[in-house]
């Protein structure tokens, strides 16, 4: 079976889908693995790693014609679409509840898609597997790296002989992966940490690493299935904000991580806190995106100083700005996936398997 790894050309993507240390597994067990040349150059691989790693490097229209399986990071753009051949097999992030029409495009022309951010992230046997998982991770450590540079003080503690310097506030909202990382980073950089979430199963898991965990008066347990949080009232909503203004108006630093999939993220900091915050305060909002972000004053990829000197700060890619340490973690996770499809050295999809009816997205039309 011949596997292929494509350049990616959403803008600002920076990673590649399989890194040299991963295709060994690969042909050692029979699979011939091609490369699109200069795939690995945003994360600084170059095509010659890839060679000596057992790969063929190849231009990119002989690769949609020989390839078999096409790993990929982000989902292929229309053109991409029309490369593809019935029968063939991409496997990437390619959010088809965000973008249903790209999903109803692959169906289309006759492509099995195979989508890693809908995989049940429940499933013990399915950790190896959890892009959304290993990527939330490099996000919550850069955002707060991000945050740290854009702040004018000190994060720790600092007592020189010109005087001591106060530790940094930070609050972050939302103790999913990223928030658990982004809480982490902070104290390792001697920050005062505190960390809210609607679901009261993460009060554990923030305290673990020294946060001090925000319990809201006004907002209910708010867990829902999957370990995901169940969408708020409209009372709720208001209450949530209300309440959560106070603490955020004390803070130097606010990492927001709240995210819902295929929905709008959930609106935590309204305009109206931005401009009770101090100046000189930092909000990295990791949610921003095309479908709105936590902060309402967001403008995605893009970094923003109010009125009252509050910098705001939005990305939307935060893992493809550590290329190289995110693609590795991805190469693993693709990599994993890839292989639960393989059976005798051909795909194959049992549709009674969780991990299939959860991944599969488009087959046969």
């Amino acid at each position: 079976m011949k596997v292929a790894i494509v350049k990616e050309s959403a803008p600002n993507e920076r990673r590649v889908a399989l890194v040299p240390e991963a295709i060994g597994k690969l042909t050692g067990a029979g699979h011939e693995v091609l490369i699109q040349s200069g795939a690995g150059d945003g994360a600084s691989i170059p095509d010659a790693d890839f060679t000596a790693a057992g790969a063929k490097v190849v231009a990119e229209n002989a690769l949609y014609a020989e390839a078999d399986v096409v790993l990929r990071v982000q989902k292929p753009t229309p053109e991409e679409v029309g490369k593809l051949r019935s029968g063939q097999v991409v496997i990437g992030l390619l959010q088809p509840l965000i973008d249903p029409q790209n999903a109803q495009a692959l169906a289309a022309a006759g492509v099995t898609a195979i989508s890693l951010d809908t995989l049940p992230r429940t499933l013990s046997r399915a950790q190896s597997m959890d892009a959304l998982s290993s990527q939330a991770n490099v996000g919550g450590y850069k955002a707060v790296v991000m945050a740290a540079d854009a702040y004018g003080r000190y994060f720790p503690l600092l007592t020189t002989a010109a005087g001591t310097a106060k530790p940094a506030n930070v609050l972050i909202l939302g103790v999913g992966v990223a928030g658990l990382q982004a809480i982490a980073t902070a104290k390792r950089l001697g920050a005062l940490v505190k960390a809210y979430d609607v679901r009261s199963v993460t009060k554990e898991q923030a305290e673990s690493l020294g946060a001090q965990f925000l319990k809201l008066e006004s907002v209910a347990d708010a867990t829902g299935e999957g370990g995901y949080a169940r969408e708020l009232t409209d009372d709720e909503k208001a209450a949530q904000q209300a309440e959560l203004s106070k603490h955020i108006s004390s803070m130097d630093v606010v990492i927001t991580t709240a995210q819902v999939p295929g929905r709008r993220p959930p609106l935590l900091v309204t305009a109206d806190t931005v401009r009770a915050m101090k100046s000189g305060s930092v909000i990295v909002d990791m949610a921003a995106s095309a479908l709105g972000g936590n902060v309402e004053l967001s403008v995605p990829d893009d970094t923003t100083v109010t009125e009252n000197g509050v910098t705001i700060i939005a990305p939307t890619n935060l893992p493809a700005t550590m290329p190289g340490g995110a693609s590795g973690f991805y190469a693993r996770n693709i990599s994993a996936l890839l292989t639960h499809f393989i059976k005798e050295g051909e795909m194959t999809f049992d549709f009674e398997d969780e991990i299939t009816v959860g991944t599969v997205i488009t087959h046969d039309g």
